[in-house]
């Protein structure tokens, strides 16, 4: 998928999602302060590994498609 196609509307702008990390390495991911997600696990690891050193939009985008609100 090229660039210029993802987030045409640029509502990752608005830095909907959020996540942390508990102390038993869980990933909590939010959505305007409303969890909708818990990662553990391998799951929680390979996110964690995909999101680290990203930008802002880049981890937003891969909150979107985890959860699934990718084209929403």
């Amino acid at each position: 998928m090229s660039k210029h196609k993802v987030d045409q509307r640029h509502r990752l702008d608005e830095e909907a999602f959020s996540y942390r990390v508990s102390k038993d390495e869980k990933v909590f991911i939010s959505w305007h302060g409303k969890m909708v997600m818990t990662l553990k696990d391998k799951q929680a690891e390979l996110f964690l590994a995909k999101v680290k050193d990203q930008t802002p939009k880049a981890v937003q985008l891969a909150m979107a498609k985890i959860t699934g609100n990718f084209k929403h």
